[in-house]
């Protein structure tokens, strides 16, 4: 979750309230999810992966099983 937790105190602290307003949770949960207290949920993963214009993916969050939970997200190579 580093790139969470890089993400979110990289920004001003009078916006972390509102970006993890916008994705739906509150900053607590947001800050437990960073340091892996918690779990992001896959709809608060969309949602952070929205909201941050794609600087923390799905795929960051779910590092192993993105491609079952979104399999739409696997690349696809065309020979």
């Amino acid at each position: 979750m580093e790139k969470l937790k890089n993400f979110i105190f990289g920004m001003p602290s009078e916006q972390r309230e509102d970006f993890a307003a916008r994705c739906g949770t509150s900053f607590a949960h947001m800050r437990n999810v960073a340091y892996g207290y918690r779990r992001a949920s896959e709809k608060l993963s969309v949602r952070i992966e929205r909201e941050s214009e794609g600087a923390v993916t799905r795929k960051d969050l779910y590092p192993s099983e993105w491609p079952e939970i979104w399999p739409e997200l696997k690349e696809t190579s065309h020979a």
